[in-house]
């Protein structure tokens, strides 16, 4: 049995809100999350709105999403985690945010832990020292 076709309308839309995750438009994309849209939105390769604006270096709304229950540790189609994607893409802001968030450094293909290793940067997943 084959699926009911999408309203194009509702595929706009949800064009709309990961263009809004890869900018990010933190109250925007909140307004959206706050009357319905789904925060586990995910792509057709499987990156949530939490994932996109995580790769793209938006700490601010990655912390916004996981406030309303966006999943920190969903992996997408390829196993990779937001935090994998965030280190791999040098954002301390973000990746700071996701492991105060409870974000697992093992979790993925390759994990984040692995990531940084790989570029060097192991400096991302160590907490800064306090004193």
């Amino acid at each position: 049995m084959s699926e009911p076709p999408v309203d194009p309308e509702t595929v706009d839309l949800a064009h709309a809100l990961f263009d809004m995750a890869r900018q990010g438009r933190t109250a925007q994309l909140a307004a959206y999350v706050d009357a319905g849209a789904p925060v586990d939105l995910a792509d057709p390769a499987g990156n949530t709105l939490l994932m996109l604006a995580a790769y793209h270096g938006h700490a601010d709304l990655v912390q916004e999403l996981a406030r309303r229950g966006a999943d920190v540790d969903r992996l997408n189609d390829r196993r990779q985690s937001p935090l994998a994607g965030a280190v791999f893409k040098g954002e301390p802001q973000v990746v700071a945010a996701l492991l105060g968030l409870g974000a697992d450094p093992d979790a993925g293909t390759p994990t984040a832990r692995d990531t940084a290793q790989l570029f060097g940067r192991p400096d991302l997943l160590t907490p800064p020292d306090p004193t």
